[in-house]
């Protein structure tokens, strides 16, 4: 290091004294190291050649780490990222080696010295003073051929998170010059990159039709397996093969076909059932296990999927303050703890993945999330889950299925490709086809996609959701899975209205369901950290699911109703009756079958109440829309015949109107009305969606009259489940994975200001180019490793000269401005954006020790005294990946999203 570099450290030692967080972060590399270190990020340019620092890779354990949101129930932990292998990880031109950090092994590099004799900086080290310097501070930075906003460099890496604003005005930067050609090829190109985003959304929602008419079709054929098969075809259902009719020769039982005596049998058929479900359930199981992933115990998420059951690592704080006297843990203590922490599993293709969809879209980064493996795999494994029979549904992983096929087909143009931000504009759409095939609902999607899990929502891409609904919902029109030219089964139709004197009972209704769905989220998070807390339980997934379906036969096949496939029982509960019998047949009884309907439907009830409940969370495709929907429209159901007997007992109240005793019993009182207001409250009270759910409701029953029913139920029922439970299912699912997510629909009660949350400046965190634009590689690579240790791969390093902030370069860039370098040891490495020396004069490439292109010259800054809200504001409209922060004009700091949302989740807590 030069001798000005010996005493700007000299001058720093004053300023910043050493505190415990220093030593802390020291300890950082001593982190647990997995056999399966990853790969770095991906980036856009083409490597010339591997370095000798790459190939000592081969021999060295290492690790890319940054923290999520620290570890706020005990230490801090880091993150690894997945292999630039793993299914669905994008695909640019060449892949770059990370650095890695592990001091036990030094890094080995070797000169080069033939390449070194070639780059400027060896050509004006000697040349550049103090005179000069002041001269090229005045040149224009217009002179340089590169700058940090054209140019994509580095894929984001795993658990990262995207920086919107580079995305947004890199996107702009290449409209610009897509538009300043005026010659017919350039207007071509600029109308067809217009339309690209059109035909992108035009093609996704096809895609989601196709599979989501391949899933239908195989679910119900597989579901009816488990009663017997048809003669006539092994391909088709039970409804196909009889054409509608309840019986017929073609469909043969299976106790006819194991018995001797060819004569049906019901324990025959039983025990077939109960082997069915559990076959078909299993089959989902391993299908859904092959996607299992397994993340270092250095991670600093929790679950990575919707298993409440995961243990939090807790460290002995009394253990802690006998060896710190502060109270924090000593570093042999640090040392050891991340060697005592199980590792992560997570699979992908388990449960709805809506949560981590959401999550997603906020800017998130899970390479292999949305990959073509996870949608092959979870597209089987939810066709067998859903054929066996067990109480969960389709809709939700719809959202995670139409996501994966948006993310995949996003790599048929490079404007989507290249960039994270655009991509995400294509994934909300996506998302929003999901719902739109899930439940016929094509204006419910794009609600979906507004209300729930888009982050960024801007004009255009409401048209193109839209648009890309309606291409979803048409396609399944057409293909017509159920052969009754419905989307969705439960479609249905009332023709009668409702009277005035009901509006108490949607009342009662829709807070009923409202604590459904609050009592629901509290029991499958009491049941998930008992029974999945039991060792061989958390250790052999498949053994739960085994159970799970064993329950779930034992218990389904003697009620008819739990026996029916969920989205069949719905539309049963919510259709209104046309005709009746003396013997009160199904759901439509006559005044005196009533209380008997009534005793079953409360079995029905209490069965698929606990069957929900223990069933989610399993390691298999599951969604929860339907099944929460179902339970309510039992409990709808039960209400409403309670009104209907109520009133044809007592006809001549004065509240009933004209209600005719003598005529049919829904000449009054529809109960189906009251199912489905029950199973859209109930829906509402777990994932609190409102105004989406409501527009749904009216798409499935078509009737503008019952608009206003659907509409208090769930209002009444989000209040309610509000009041009993402040987190909906997947707010609950993204703290529990301690995901750095920040709600963009809650504002929290701030009372501190900007400075309270910065961290005071360390000599390793920042660039000082007072004395000298160029600085040695090898300090550079320090800081950047040291960025590491502290787990902050997607942090930044400020430039500062004179103490004020000049510019920020991010730390994946310097990374991998660093790995292109063929004499690290050696070289001098241009830091100054106001020095215009980017390019060579004999017309060769920039030199690689010009890194003005990866600096950002104008990073967002705030004032140390700036109220907390503003940076809120900032990190919620503007997508910042981190803020700079000044005193009196000198810079003082830098605050990372992660350390706002980890202060937000903080607060969060102090409150409740």
């Amino acid at each position: 290091m030069s001798s000005s570099q010996s005493d700007l450290n000299s001058s720093y030692e004053a300023a910043y004294e050493e505190d415990p967080a220093v030593l802390l972060e020291q300890q950082e590399q001593q982190d647990t190291i997995s056999s399966t270190t990853p790969t770095s990020p991906v980036t856009f340019r083409k490597m010339k050649r591997a370095r000798n620092s790459d190939m000592d890779l081969q021999r060295h354990t290492v690790t890319e780490r940054s923290s999520l949101l620290g570890n706020h129930h005990g230490t801090f932990r880091s993150y690894t990222s997945m292999p630039a292998s793993m299914p669905g990880t994008p695909r640019p031109y060449s892949v770059r080696h990370n650095s890695g950090h592990n001091l036990s092994n030094a890094r080995l590099r070797h000169s080069r010295a033939g390449s070194f004799s070639r780059s400027f900086s060896n050509l004006l080290v000697n040349a550049l003073g103090s005179e000069r310097r002041a001269a090229l501070e005045g040149a224009n930075l217009a002179n340089s051929k590169s700058s940090f906003w054209h140019d994509d460099r580095v894929w984001y890496d795993q658990f990262t998170s995207t920086d919107w604003v580079h995305d947004s005005i890199a996107d702009a930067y290449r409209v610009k010059a897509l538009r300043s050609r005026k010659d017919i090829r350039g207007r071509v190109q600029a109308w067809f990159d217009g339309a690209q985003g059109w035909i992108l959304v035009a093609i996704i929602g096809f895609l989601t039709a196709i599979l989501a008419y391949f899933v239908n079709v195989t679910e119900s054929t597989l579901f009816d397996y488990k009663q017997g098969y048809c003669t006539a075809g092994w391909l088709k259902n039970r409804k196909r093969c009889c054409s509608g009719a309840s019986i017929c020769k073609d469909w043969v039982h299976w106790s006819r076909v194991i018995r001797t005596d060819r004569l049906d049998d019901q324990g025959t058929q039983f025990v077939a059932f109960v082997v069915s479900v559990i076959v078909l359930a299993l089959a989902s199981c391993v299908l859904t296990m092959a996607t299992k992933t397994v993340i270092p115990s250095a991670i600093s998420l929790v679950t990575l999927d919707e298993n409440l059951g995961a243990d939090v690592y807790l460290h002995n704080p009394d253990k802690g303050a006998r060896q710190g006297s502060s109270g924090t843990l000593s570093p042999t203590t640090r040392q050891a703890e991340p060697q005592q922490r199980p590792p992560m599993v997570y699979y992908s293709a388990a449960g709805s993945g809506v949560a981590e969809v959401k999550v997603i879209l906020s800017g998130f980064v899970l390479h292999g999330y949305l990959g073509l493996r996870t949608l092959v795999i979870k597209t089987l494994g939810l066709t067998l889950s859903v054929a066996s029979g067990l109480s969960l549904g389709k809709e939700g992983p719809y959202v995670h299925i139409a996501t994966c096929i948006g993310n995949i087909a996003c790599r048929l143009f490079s404007k989507y490709h290249r960039n994270d931000g655009k991509r995400r504009e294509v994934l909300s759409a996506s998302a929003a086809s999901g719902v739109a095939v899930a439940f016929g609902a094509p204006i419910g999607g794009v609600l979906f996609s507004l209300e729930e899990v888009s982050y960024y929502f801007p004009p255009k891409t409401l048209f193109r959701t839209f648009f890309c609904c309606i291409a979803a919902a048409l396609s399944l029109k057409f293909l017509n899975p159920y052969g009754t030219n419905k989307i969705v089964l439960f479609e249905v139709r009332y023709l009668t209205d409702w009277k005035f004197f009901e509006l108490f009972a949607f009342i009662l209704v829709g807070a009923l369901g409202g604590i459904l769905g609050a009592l629901f989220i509290k029991a499958s998070r009491i049941w998930a950290r008992t029974f999945r807390r039991i060792p061989i339980i958390k250790k052999f997934p498949l053994l739960e699911v085994f159970l799970v379906a064993l329950i779930t036969g034992l218990l389904s096949f003697w009620n008819r109703y739990t026996k029916l496939p969920v989205t069949e029982l719905l539309f049963e509960l919510a259709s209104p009756c046309d005709t009746f019998t003396e013997n009160g047949d199904g759901l439509c009884p006559t005044r005196e079958q009533i209380p008997s309907v009534l005793g079953v439907l409360l079995i029905a009830f209490v069965i698929k109440a606990g069957l929900t409940v223990i069933t989610f969370g399993i390691k298999v495709p599951a969604g929860i829309y339907v099944p929460s929907m179902v339970v309510g429209g039992l409990l709808g159901r039960m209400v409403g015949h309670s009104v209907q007997l109520f009133v044809l007992k007592y006809p001549d109240m004065g509240i009933f109107g004209s209600c005719d005793p003598n005529g049919s019993p829904e000449s009054c009182v529809v109960p189906g009305v009251y199912a489905m207001v029950a199973a859209g409250a109930t829906m509402t009270g777990v994932t609190r969606l409102t105004v989406t759910l409501a527009v749904i409701l009216f798409e499935l029953t078509g009737s503008l009259d019952h608009v206003l029913p659907f509409s208090l139920g769930i209002l009444v029922a989000k209040w309610t489940a509000d009041a009993l439970e402040p987190l909906s299912i997947y707010d609950l699912l993204t703290d529990m994975n301690s995901y750095p997510f920040l709600d963009n629909k809650v504002r929290p009660v701030f009372t501190s200001v900007l400075g309270d949350i910065t961290p005071r400046i360390r000599e390793e965190r920042i660039i000082d180019i007072s004395e000298s634009p160029l600085v040695p590689a090898t300090e550079l690579r320090e800081k950047q490793e040291s960025l590491h240790v502290a787990g902050e791969l997607d942090g930044g390093l400020a430039i500062v000269r004179d103490r004020i902030l000049v510019g920020l370069i991010p730390a994946p860039d310097l990374e991998f401005a660093l790995d292109k370098l063929e004499n690290e040891d050696n070289s001098l490495c241009l830091m100054s954006t106001q020095v215009g020396w980017n390019t060579r004069e004999d017309g060769e490439d920039n030199d690689p020790t010009d890194f003005t292109p990866y600096v950002d010259p104008a990073p967002v800054a705030l004032d140390i005294n700036s109220p907390m809200d503003l940076v809120y504001e900032c990190f919620v409209k503007l997508g910042l990946r981190y803020i700079c922060v000044l005193k009196d004009g000198q810079y003082a700091g830098l605050v990372h999203k992660k350390a706002f949302v980890k202060y937000v989740k903080e607060l969060e807590v102090g409150h409740h």
